[in-house]
């Protein structure tokens, strides 16, 4: 089953963060996202390209709908032909394997996505 099939589990604080040997693991199923540190914790990032705000406000509008289905909200900016997306588990300060799921589903919506560059 891909990530993006996977079904999302609810996150407790006391949930398991993902391991080192699973974030390489992982990543290579969403190869384009890159692991970024802030705030002693790690996220997943990842910057889509449009060709102008009308498409980028759409994708921004239909990464939130799929983020209320599973009550799991990344981070989105939203600017003038470019969404940057950042998943990560807050409870958890870190990652879960449904930060990786969510980032295989923003990767479905984009390749579905009008005005992509």
């Amino acid at each position: 089953m891909s990530l993006a099939q996977a079904q999302c589990q609810a996150c407790t604080a006391d949930a398991t963060k993902v391991s080192e040997g699973e974030l390489s693991e992982l990543l290579r199923e969403i190869p384009h996202w890159n692991i970024e540190e802030r705030d002693e914790h790690k996220e997943l990032e990842r910057v889509y390209l449009f060709k102008n705000f009308s498409h980028a406000l759409a994708f921004t509008n239909a990464v939130g709908t799929i983020a209320e289905e599973v009550d799991h909200h990344p981070a989105l900016l939203t600017e003038w032909g470019k969404v940057t997306v950042t998943w990560w588990s807050h409870k958890l300060r870190g990652l879960h394997r449904n930060d990786f799921i969510m980032a295989a589903r923003t990767d479905l919506l984009a390749a579905n996505a009008e005005g992509r560059k």
